[in-house]
């Protein structure tokens, strides 16, 4: 809500820059976290090791600008259903 046009323009920039690696299946689901403490983002990648994830990250036109910084935590899936699994259309 209190961002200047040059961070909005950054934010539009990560955006597009998101929704490419998510078009191209290295980020299986991504979105804003509406934390207690203050909004941050998530996106959970497919990728070979963390060196790919990281390159990734760096390379993201917020977090080269210094807006956005990143932190990386391994997962391992337990299990995983699809987007409308359960009965959405």
């Amino acid at each position: 809500m209190d961002m200047t046009p040059e961070e909005r323009g950054l934010m539009q920039e990560h955006s597009r820059y998101t929704r490419e690696r998510f078009d191209a299946g290295k980020i299986l689901l991504y979105g804003p976290v509406m934390a207690p403490g203050g909004a941050f983002g998530m996106a959970v990648f497919e990728a070979v090791d963390e060196a790919e994830v990281r390159q990734v990250l760096e390379n993201d036109p917020t977090v080269l600008a210094g807006l956005n910084k990143f932190e990386i935590h391994p997962m391992r899936v337990g299990a995983a259903q699809g987007f409308g699994a359960q009965g959405n259309k």
